[in-house]
């Protein structure tokens, strides 16, 4: 097996010692300045680099992280003795390097090291290559639930009818769209995507059906609407709760007719695309208290497919955590390697409110602000500020806590700001309007004391 090791030196006296101590099976690819390093670990994609550090302060110390980012290699640092107390460098050496050698360098001692640190560099590699396989159609989970997802799937990425997605916000429904386009035949179509929640009332019908140059104020030209941008592919229609009932009555016309008319316009357009559309909200409950048409619900329930919360799920969280992290690697904290095995439980005995979405966005923030070398519930926000609730609370009555706190928190931390802090809880700023409604909470996010 050949084994490739990037030196970094700006001298030859370590590569010829290295090179006349090893025998076969090592290949070293000399370098004299960083740029080169990088060029050449692009190239030859070296599991163990070999840093040399002649001088304090060095230059080296800011390009360093650039260098030691990737995932799939473990470097080492060989210093002159007098580099280690310089206080500014060594900072650099503990974040940066898997170990440390002094100059003059031993030979057998070196190599020693490297072959651990090669080791190590292949179960790190693999380890990532296996958390960042896909599962089925795009997505990370072997759960029960989750397969019940695949096996529909399957049967409905074969078939040219309209789709309905129900689930709680951040379980993932427009992945779960994607993958009906991917995955059918109107693959080599568009996807186009529309939060219904998010686009002002009096442009949403514009956006969905287009409109005519001098349809209305501001109009300066002929626009195509998203209905019409989607023929050939799939149209993701997101939050069709928060449709207005004149609106759900100009979309059952397209659904019955599949034709379109722009704002402004005579013309009748044909549009032959396939709509997926998606809801948090019970649409049968929306149906009988008057705010969701029966006839739209039924032109799009023609298959209903149910995305599981996290909570139901919890055997694929450690997979989830992994893909997370290996996804989002380059933004990592130089030390950083992995979870703790307490990260792990914390995570697997949260209730996830905020589901997928808030998974990814704790993660992303650990692998950020995490000073160790594995992520412990601290640093995710799982830590002893996450009390426990009283055994005898119900189970809704653990999620209307845990959602409760959440968004106080997150106004908190905002100033109040809504539309801030729908964003950090990811979110759209319709969707956190209605569950401060339904928890009681003002925009400062203190008991409403309107609500009686």
């Amino acid at each position: 097996m050949q084994r490739d090791v990037l030196i970094l030196d700006p001298e030859d006296e370590l590569v010829t010692q290295l090179t006349d101590t090893t025998g076969a099976g090592w290949r070293f690819h000399h370098v004299r300045d960083l740029e080169a390093a990088l060029l050449s670990q692009q190239r030859h994609r070296c599991r163990v680099g070999i840093v040399v550090i002649r001088d304090a302060p060095s230059t080296l110390a800011s390009g360093l992280p650039r260098l030691t980012a990737t995932a799939v290699s473990e470097w080492i640092a060989v210093v002159a003795p007098h580099v280690l107390d310089d206080t500014s460098l060594r900072p650099c050496i503990v974040q940066h390097f898997h170990d440390f050698h002094t100059l003059p360098a031993d030979g057998a001692r070196l190599l020693m090291t490297l072959g651990h640190a090669y080791g190590k560099a292949l179960v790190h590699a693999r380890m990532h290559e296996s958390a960042g396989q896909e599962t089925r159609f795009g997505m990370v989970g072997q759960s029960k639930p989750m397969q019940a997802l695949y096996e529909q799937l399957d049967k409905v990425v074969k078939v040219d009818v309209p789709v309905l997605l129900s689930g709680e916000s951040g379980t993932g429904k427009e992945l779960v769209a994607r993958a009906i386009h991917r995955y059918s035949a109107r693959a080599a179509g568009p996807f186009v995507a529309m939060n219904c929640a998010a686009v002002p009332g009096n442009l949403i019908q514009s956006e969905l059906f287009g409109h005519e140059k001098g349809a209305f104020t501001g109009a300066q030209r002929r626009t195509v609407g998203n209905i019409e941008a989607s023929t050939k592919g799939v149209l993701f229609l997101d939050e069709i709760g928060d449709l207005s009932l004149d609106l759900q009555t100009n979309l059952l016309r397209f659904l019955q007719d599949m034709t379109i008319v722009r704002v402004g316009g005579t013309e009748t357009i044909a549009v032959d695309t396939r709509v997926v559309a998606a809801s948090h909200v019970d649409l049968s409950a929306a149906i009988a208290a008057g705010r969701f048409r029966a006839d739209l619900f039924y032109r799009l329930d023609v298959v209903h497919l149910h995305v599981p919360p996290l909570r139901d799920r919890r055997d694929d969280i450690r997979q989830l955590a992994k893909a997370v992290f290996h996804n989002n690697i380059a933004i990592k904290s130089p030390r950083l390697t992995g979870f703790s095995e307490a990260a792990f439980k914390a995570m697997e005995a949260y209730h996830w409110p905020g589901n997928v979405r808030d998974l990814i966005n704790r993660v992303r923030r650990a692998m950020i602000m995490c000073d160790g070398t594995h992520i412990a519930p601290a640093d995710l926000g799982l830590g002893a500020r996450l009390s426990p609730f009283p055994e005898a609370m119900t189970l809704e009555g653990a999620r209307t806590e845990f959602d409760r706190e959440m968004v106080q928190r997150c106004l908190r931390q905002n100033d109040a700001n809504v539309s801030s802090s729908a964003r950090q809880l990811g979110v759209s700023r319709g969707t956190l309007y209605r569950l401060m409604a339904r928890l009681g909470i003002d925009s400062n996010g203190h008991p409403d004391q309107s609500i009686n």
